[in-house]
């Protein structure tokens, strides 16, 4: 009773209070660690509250226990986010990827992408994401993940326009808001707001200076 209490907290408080949903899970793990259910809840709890050491021990158990091949992009997430990018790399060159998902291989290759990121690899991390699925018309939660994250790459490139583009594009089919594409839209468009006004500036100094060497001359 007392483990299905902490399971029912912890999903209760997973969209409020990650680290709070992640004690309870620890909870339940104490008195429940067999259970591979309890092992999958667990996992998702560390991977949400950014515990990802923990959350990679889970993601092995709960996929030994439960034979889950989706939680493969995860597993190769949290190594990226324990400073393992390569080891993250190699996972998504793993023969499993290809009977994985739609979804989970969408993921695993925005996952990818961020590994040589980590590596400042710019250039391969936006070739990672070139797909179909980039374009494809699609309101699916990945189309706006990996739309988000080719933008996300070209802002790193110093692409600033070319990023904008791709924010409203995730921006378009993020029905459910699972990116902030709405910030980095405004973020962006500040900033081209500021430069726009900056060369005004500029542009109203040059006409002053020429008015100036005009009146001199008379």
């Amino acid at each position: 009773l007392r483990v299905a209490r902490h399971l029912a907290a912890s999903v209760e408080a997973a969209t409020v209070n990650p680290e709070i949903s992640w004690q309870h899970a620890k909870a339940a793990l104490s008195k429940a660690s067999r259970v591979g259910i309890i092992r999958e809840a667990a996992a998702e709890a560390a991977y949400n509250a950014g515990h990802f050491a923990e959350a990679l021990i889970e993601f092995r158990a709960a996929r030994r226990m439960r034979g889950i091949k989706e939680y493969w992009p995860l597993m190769a997430d949290c190594e990226r986010a324990c400073g393992r990018p390569m080891k993250a790399i190699e996972m998504a060159g793993d023969p499993l990827v290809k009977n994985l998902d739609h979804a989970s291989r969408v993921e695993m290759r925005i996952v990818a992408a961020g590994a040589r990121m980590d590596m400042g690899n710019l250039d391969a991390a936006l070739a990672t994401l070139q797909c179909p699925d980039l374009t494809v018309t699609s309101v699916e939660p990945w189309s706006a993940r990996i739309r988000y994250a080719y933008a996300d790459v070209l802002e790193q490139m110093g692409r600033p326009q070319e990023a904008l583009e791709w924010f409203h594009r995730a921006a378009a089919v993020d029905a459910d808001m699972l990116t902030d594409s709405d910030q980095r839209i405004r973020k962006l468009e500040g900033k081209s707001s500021d430069l726009d006004t900056e060369d005004g500036y500029l542009y109203d100094d040059l006409e002053d200076l020429d008015d100036a060497e005009d009146f001199e001359k008379e």
